[in-house]
């Protein structure tokens, strides 16, 4: 949908070149900067949108079971050395 602000803003520039009147030229000269400007606009757009990622997707439902048993178990393990171990002074 942002292509269609290119392709007016190169159509208002067009007419802008074309034109021989000053109010014309500097009217549709401001017209194609801000048709630019929404183009840039929807381009970032379309771009942050696609690189965006979902955090739930990063790690599937199993993969995170695995990974909160294996913290438990390494919490487990810490505390049982913690109570074999003598306190230091």
């Amino acid at each position: 949908m942002y292509w269609i602000f290119l392709l007016l803003a190169l159509g208002a520039l067009a007419v802008a070149f074309s034109t021989s009147s000053m109010a014309v030229l500097l009217l549709f000269l401001l017209i194609s900067v801000l048709l630019f400007v929404a183009w840039a606009m929807g381009l970032y757009s379309a771009k942050v949108s696609s690189q965006r990622d979902d955090g739930a997707q990063i790690i599937d439902p199993v993969e995170l079971h695995r990974l909160r048993e294996l913290a438990a178990a390494r919490k487990a393990g810490d505390t049982a050395a913690e109570s074999r171990d003598p306190p230091q002074p």
